[in-house]
């Protein structure tokens, strides 16, 4: 969930830091911002508990973590989720989000907003026809969830993944300087879902990692634990709480868990979509299970985690709801200390920024083990 700059970053309730420059946003991919550089170029932020906050390069990983640890990372693929459309005289752009069991999609509708951008507008309205490239029809029928209306249940008239191959686009922000191909907001870990389902956007925490590095983390004893999470679309600005996302936890991925827990490796998740859906598989003592459908787990300090040791990620906007997740993994202080750093550190924010490994202090109060 995105908010734009300049405003104050707040870390859950009473905890504010400062604005965030402009300067500050990663308008392209590491890879582009200079000759010789990669995907794990990015710089790596690590707050341990409240205490310690180091800054390495985000290819110093595999030193900073133990054999026995595992690493669970999201293998959605990236749609290219966005298509131009006219609804009546309108010209929109519709951001399809989430596939439902029933065969429609969760979409949101956005105006142009020149260069390629969009700002939001007001979803429906009900019986709202849409007209896409192709012949394609899209038919808005209710709102998501009651008393939100940004993102709607629509109908479409043929295949959606067919729909978006031929003429959809990834989704982009004001913040960035240009489109980008699809394979710039797929992650190593993607792997294509037979029914064309995927991320809205890209489950960016895995973008840093190349071939090479995940060798070099295998090669160290690190495990690697694959599920699945199909993240919706973000709202650049309504403060509002996840929706309910189609996931999925494998019964190998739970044994591998299970295991590593039980011999005292770390349980890091790649992302706060890791952490939702392998949270959404477990037991209240811990314990992971095969699991999957749908899942609408909230993770804040008061609910706790019960899996996840640490977390990998980017760094979130002003107003984030998942800035609560980093909360309940790390604890208020880690994200308060961390955020300052990054600040201070001139970090890069967004998808295409640097990253941030958040561990959990073991001597916090209320912290399932």
């Amino acid at each position: 969930m995105r908010a734009g700059a300049g405003e104050a970053l707040h870390i859950g309730e009473g905890l504010h830091i400062t604005d965030i420059p402009p300067e500050l946003s990663a308008r392209v991919p590491v890879e582009q911002r200079g000759p010789g550089l990669g995907r794990d170029s990015v710089r790596l932020l690590v707050s341990r508990g409240g205490a310690e906050v180091s800054l390495h390069a985000f290819r110093e990983l595999p030193g900073l973590l133990r054999a026995g640890d595992v690493l669970v990372v999201n293998t959605s693929a990236t749609l290219a989720a966005a298509v131009d459309g006219r609804l009546g005289r309108e010209e929109v752009v519709v951001h399809f989000s989430t596939r439902g069991d029933d065969g429609r999609w969760a979409v949101e509708l956005r105006e142009p907003a020149g260069r390629g951008t969009t700002r939001r507008r007001a979803g429906g309205p009900a019986g709202g026809l849409v007209e896409l490239p192709g012949g394609h029809r899209l038919v808005l029928e209710e709102p998501l969830a009651a008393g939100a209306d940004r993102l709607w249940w629509a109908r479409p008239s043929g295949e959606v993944p067919a729909l978006l191959r031929a003429y959809g686009r990834p989704i982009r922000y004001a913040y960035t300087e240009r489109d980008q191909p699809l394979s710039a907001h797929q992650t190593v870990f993607a792997v294509p879902a037979a029914d064309g389902s995927g991320s809205a956007e890209m489950p960016s925490a895995g973008r840093p990692f190349t071939a090479e590095l995940v060798a070099r983390l295998v090669n160290r004893g690190v495990w690697f634990a694959p599920l699945t999470l199909h993240t919706g679309v973000a709202s650049q600005e309504a403060h509002e709480p996840p929706y309910p996302e189609r996931y999925e936890v494998p019964a190998t991925t739970a044994r591998l868990v299970n295991a590593a827990r039980a011999a005292g490796g770390k349980v890091i998740a790649v992302g706060t979509t890791a952490v939702r859906a392998l949270e959404s598989a477990a037991d209240p003592n811990g314990v992971v299970r095969a699991a999957g459908g749908w899942t609408d787990l909230v993770v804040t300090p008061e609910r706790g985690v019960r899996v996840v040791d640490g977390l990998l990620t980017g760094l979130h906007e002003p107003g984030a709801s998942h800035l609560l997740m980093l909360e309940a993994v790390a604890g208020r202080d880690a994200v308060r200390r961390g955020y300052a750093e990054a600040m201070a550190r001139l970090c890069l924010w967004h998808e295409f920024g640097d990253a941030h490994l958040l561990l959990r202090d073991d001597n916090r109060n209320g912290m399932h083990c």
